[in-house]
């Protein structure tokens, strides 16, 4: 298994992602001619399921762009089977504790460091047994923990220390939503400004790559130089209906 996207953040290049919210292979396969460095399946808040997710991934297998996906909760059985459906890698919403990421890290490796059980019927291209799938797996896929609720700020260093956690992602809907703040995207808010800079500065020490969502990419460059090494930026739905407005508007 070759992985991208995990080759960019291990030579530290600003990488750019966007979402996968359409249920759609043909959307899939036109966001992948893009540029995007890497497409993300929504299975949390998109209308996508698994089957919609595997679709869009085969969409994508034919283009240089990373697979991933964001999983609907912290939960084994999803994560493994995601996985084996060819995701380069998890995103997995609301990690508020170590232990948290600890269970996030386990379902998504093979033993000895996980509990993810052998079955990667299509990320193994059809194989069984002992293959080069199983022994490049662990290594290659990328684990990705959502920072997003007062709580996952509060215990970062907890979440940083777990082995295996490839990048720590800021949701800033759902963290200004903890902290009562309306639930929009390009923050200016001092106090989520202080919060972005501490996150750096941990993820930082631990030696942990740090993204997060956008909805612009003006907002996007700005948080690049702020020091994040890779950003999402809005969704197919999003740029669908903007060029849709525009055209409509005239």
């Amino acid at each position: 298994m070759n992985n991208p996207l995990k080759r960019r953040f291990l030579a530290k290049q600003k990488s750019t992602l966007s979402w996968l919210l359409i249920p759609s292979a043909f959307t899939a396969e036109s966001m992948a001619q893009t540029g995007f460095d890497g497409l993300i399946v929504d299975m949390q808040h998109g209308v996508q399921d698994y089957q919609s997710m595997v679709a869009c991934f085969q969409a994508l297998h034919a283009h240089p762009v990373a697979r991933l996906a964001r999983v609907p909760a912290n939960e084994a059985g999803i994560i493994g089977k995601t996985l084996d459906a060819g995701a380069h890698g998890i995103i997995c919403p609301m990690i508020g504790s170590g232990a948290e990421a600890e269970a996030l890290v386990r379902a998504a490796k093979y033993p000895p460091r996980g509990t993810r059980s052998n079955g990667p019927v299509r990320a193994g291209l059809y194989t069984y047994g002992p293959s080069s799938y199983q022994a490049t797996a662990n290594d290659e896929t990328l684990v990705i923990a959502m920072i997003e609720t007062k709580e996952g700020v509060d215990n970062i260093d907890d979440i940083l220390a777990v082995p295996g956690i490839d990048s720590i992602y800021v949701g800033p809907t759902d963290l200004g939503f903890s902290m009562g703040l309306p639930p929009i995207l390009d923050r200016e808010e001092p106090e989520i400004l202080a919060i972005y800079a501490h996150l750096l500065k941990r993820s930082a020490a631990a030696g942990v790559v740090a993204g997060i969502h956008v909805a612009t990419p003006a907002y996007a460059r700005r948080m690049i130089d702020m020091g994040f090494l890779w950003t999402s930026i809005g969704a197919d739905v999003a740029y669908m209906t903007a060029a849709a407005k525009a055209a409509v508007a005239g």
